[in-house]
């Protein structure tokens, strides 16, 4: 079997038997283009706040099956309690986004303050994922309209 080099990340370099890199614009530049950190901060700010919103959508249906289930559901306090938790706890990371998307990166004076928001959150949307996995294991369904 005849071995022949192949371009995967970049183009073959048949000669010396190995890869040329392709020049790339997600790749700093060697001219000394730097990254600037606030536009990071702010897209991953942001991916994480469409997440929340959606969670937070589905939080909000799950507790209307609840309430229009009634009292009477075998689970009624507890799934209550757990989504309010889950409710407020997602109001609470929102809010810390926007301020940690607010303030500026590039200030060295506040990656202190920034570092400690950020680690909150992130402890935040951990106890987020647990609450709703005690959400999702509790079971909320639909009321049955047929009794």
């Amino acid at each position: 079997m005849a071995t022949e080099n192949m371009a995967m990340n970049g183009e073959a370099d048949r000669e010396n038997g190995g890869e040329v890199p392709h020049p790339s614009r997600w790749r700093q530049r060697e001219t000394g283009g730097a990254l600037n950190m606030n536009h990071y901060a702010n897209k991953k700010s942001a991916a994480e706040s469409m997440l929340d919103v959606a969670l937070l959508m589905a939080n909000a249906s799950q507790l209307k099956a609840v309430l229009e289930q009634g009292p009477g559901f075998t689970f009624y306090t507890p799934l209550i309690t757990l989504i309010s938790i889950s409710l407020i706890l997602q109001v609470t990371v929102g809010i810390l986004l926007i301020f940690i998307v607010k303030w500026n990166l590039n200030d060295e004076s506040m990656h202190f303050k920034l570092n400690i928001m950020e680690n909150v959150a992130t402890a935040l949307v951990f106890i987020i994922v647990v609450v709703n996995v005690f959400i999702t294991a509790f079971g909320v369904q639909k009321p049955n309209l047929n009794s």
